[in-house]
């Protein structure tokens, strides 16, 4: 159902949409550069800095798609706007957690919010503009802000935190939020197209199910084992799961994934390269802004600047990139876009020491944001045109489920490479040093709790600074132990960009006259 409008109409539900759009995929990254502030204020360990990161991201993608068809059927504005109220209020659960658990809990919630509230900005904008033309147009500022959100997190999060606490991160997502609920009350226009249309509930509940136990074993599985019987089994139950979700979306009459779309190669193409870029998405914005705050002893502003130039290449290769991909169709920008990022990764993992030159890192950096850029931009416009417009919902719910997925196991799967070399090489350099087992428990706990001692330690700081030679062995071979693991992580994530490289060349032979909008 297309909802006429004048073009100054247009441009302001443009201008909402997509900062709803941005607010939402901006969370994904900025806690990045605030990591090591939540680790040392909140005592966390690794793993939950990896949950409260990969908290957001798993329920934004576990119920992204059922977002899209709530909208579709009770309005997309109402969904919308409804989903901006719950990710406030998830802000402020984060901004006053008391705890990893209760900040996690937050973040889960301004998941669930950003999951019903992201699907409904393409949709509206696929009926608000019912010429081709104009169309196109907004489709490339929606493609453009829907990459370049990622990276402009760690350099927001980096301002605030360099001014302020981990906590004012969250202020600013809950004054955001309920600025934009408030415009868009005012601004939005309503549009649905329920006819037929019901919800997937069984959809739901079986995706949620596969995608939260394969996440929860993956990082459960660092410190339990893998080889833990209760963690294959939870591996085992993902895989039911995921096998009796697809047996349901093929015979379900109004399923929320079609799956009949991955047949077409194009589309299939697409969403493994946005799940393969986000993949390295993560692996540069979560460790290296990790690595660079407590390695590198870089501030906030230092981060902040550091990642200025991936945004501004992201944001830059968007127009490049639209221009290329019309004249010659995707399988050049796509093939180039994933080359650039896979080469980018090895070079920023090349320079990745803990004394980095902050002007290396800036166009290394670049480097990966104009392949990321290229990538986003070129699978964003293939998945929207080649889907009818009355799926547009469900189109965009899967293309970024494909995206948001591929953070959470970025997150999940090079975390726990990151921290079993942290864990695992730090004690064999803790034996060689000669330690007491007790003694290698505390510093291996401290180090990996941001400096904090169990509560149940009997040994003060004080105590362990009166060894300064030995603290400077410890930090030393942590620091290393981190690079380490760093090293294999981003050395994977480029792999993976490498991979899809061919991928693309395999899947993307769509002529540029096959883009309709």
């Amino acid at each position: 159902m297309a909802v006429a409008a004048a073009p100054m109409k247009r441009r302001g539900v443009l201008a909402v949409v997509c900062t709803i759009l941005f607010l939402t995929f901006l969370d994904n990254t900025i806690v990045s550069v605030v990591l090591s502030g939540i680790q040392t204020d909140l005592n966390a360990s690794v793993q939950a800095l990896q949950w409260i990161v990969a908290g957001y991201m798993l329920a934004f993608s576990a119920l992204m798609l059922t977002g899209g068809t709530l909208g579709d059927i009770f309005g997309r504005k109402k969904i919308m706007l409804g989903g901006l109220a719950v990710f406030s209020v998830g802000s402020a659960v984060a901004m006053l957690a008391p705890s990893t658990g209760v900040l996690t809990a937050g973040r889960v919630i301004m998941g669930i919010g950003a999951a019903a509230s992201e699907p409904g900005t393409l949709s509206v904008i696929r009926h608000i503009f019912p010429d081709r033309k104009s169309r196109s147009r907004a489709l490339g500022v929606w493609a453009a802000v829907s990459g370049s959100a990622l990276a402009f997190g760690p350099i927001i999060g980096g301002l605030i935190s360099g001014v302020a606490s981990w906590r004012e991160v969250f202020t600013f997502n809950l004054i955001a939020g309920i600025l934009i609920l408030i415009i868009g009350l005012k601004v939005l226009p309503e549009s649905a197209d329920p006819q037929g249309r019901k919800v997937d509930i069984g959809g739901l509940i079986l995706g949620a199910a596969a995608l939260g136990l394969a996440v929860f074993s993956v990082i459960a599985g660092e410190s339990a084992g893998y080889s833990t019987w209760w963690i294959d089994a939870l591996f085992a139950a993902s895989a039911l799961f995921l096998a009796i979700f697809i047996y349901w979306e093929r015979r379900y009459a109004d399923a929320m994934l079609k799956l009949s779309y991955f047949r077409i190669p194009a589309f299939s193409g697409a969403n493994i390269i946005a799940f393969a870029t986000n993949f390295g998405v993560f692996a540069i914005f979560f460790f290296t802004a990790l690595y660079l705050a407590i390695v590198a002893g870089f501030s906030g502003y230092r981060i902040a600047l550091s990642f200025v130039a991936l945004a501004a290449s992201m944001v830059a290769s968007s127009s490049f990139t639209g221009r290329w991909l019309a004249r010659h169709g995707p399988i050049y920008p796509m093939t180039v876009g994933c080359l650039l990022g896979g080469i980018g990764i090895f070079v920023v993992d090349a320079i990745m020491k803990p004394g980095v030159n902050t002007g290396t890192l800036i166009w290394s950096l670049a480097i990966v944001g104009f392949g990321f850029g290229m990538t986003l931009v070129t699978s964003t416009s293939i998945v929207l045109t080649i889907i009818p417009a009355e799926r547009s919902g469900m189109a965009s719910s899967t293309f970024n489920v494909s995206r948001e997925l591929g953070g959470v196991f970025g997150v999940a799967v090079l975390g726990s490479i990151v921290n079993g070399q942290l864990t695992s090489q730090l004690i064999q350099k803790l034996q060689a040093l000669g330690l007491p087992h007790d003694f290698q428990s505390l510093v291996t706990y401290a180090i990996t709790h941001g400096g904090n001692l169990p509560a149940n330690s009997h040994v003060s700081a004080g105590a362990v600074l009166s060894h300064p030679q030995l603290v400077q062995q410890v930090t030393n071979a942590s620091y290393q132990a981190f690079g380490n693991g760093l090293d294999i992580a981003l050395r994977l994530a480029g792999i993976v960009m490498l991979i899809s490289a061919v991928i693309s060349v395999l899947t993307m032979r769509l002529p540029a006259n096959k883009l309709r909008f």
